[in-house]
């Protein structure tokens, strides 16, 4: 698992910065891309992403209106809101409501993309990690319930 690709899913209206994102980053994550937020849905719906970043100002649904409908499909994949727009009545409401890691400005710099991707990368897989230990606790839990059942039964 440790050498998996991260997977990535860029969402933009603007075909251009889908093509410049998958050329910068295509040998060094998965990369999936969508023009919209309803194609994006699907692609999140039909495959595993740790991370989606989305434009906030696309027809349509904004990308603080897709984040919080892809929270209710799966909230694990860490979001990052860009926007080209210092607008930040969209940031707060995408911090508020989307539950985003990390705002940054378009255009962005490889550099910086990268570091955010490489964090949030980092958080998603120890939030995995509590989830997973969580679910070996339960397991034990309940095991032992069983158990302590049986005892007081015989």
């Amino acid at each position: 698992m440790e050498n998996k690709k991260i997977s990535i899913l860029y969402v933009d209206d603007e075909e251009n910065n889908l093509f410049s994102f998958k050329a910068t980053f295509r040998l060094k994550y998965k990369v999936f891309t969508a023009i919209s937020g309803a194609e994006a849905i699907e692609l999140v719906k039909n495959n595993p992403i740790d991370i989606i970043i989305t434009d906030q100002r696309m027809p349509e649904m904004t990308g603080v209106e897709f984040l919080e409908k892809i929270i209710e499909i799966n909230a694990a994949p860490m979001r990052i809101l860009l926007t080209g727009y210092t607008d930040m009545a969209a940031v707060v409401d995408a911090v508020n409501k989307g539950k985003i890691f990390h705002y940054l400005n378009k255009p962005w710099s490889e550099e910086e993309l990268d570091e955010t991707i490489q964090r949030a990368y980092e958080v998603y897989m120890e939030r995995q990690k509590i989830i997973e230990t969580n679910a070996k606790l339960e397991s034990s839990n309940d095991q032992l319930e069983f158990m302590l059942r049986q005892k007081l039964l015989s």
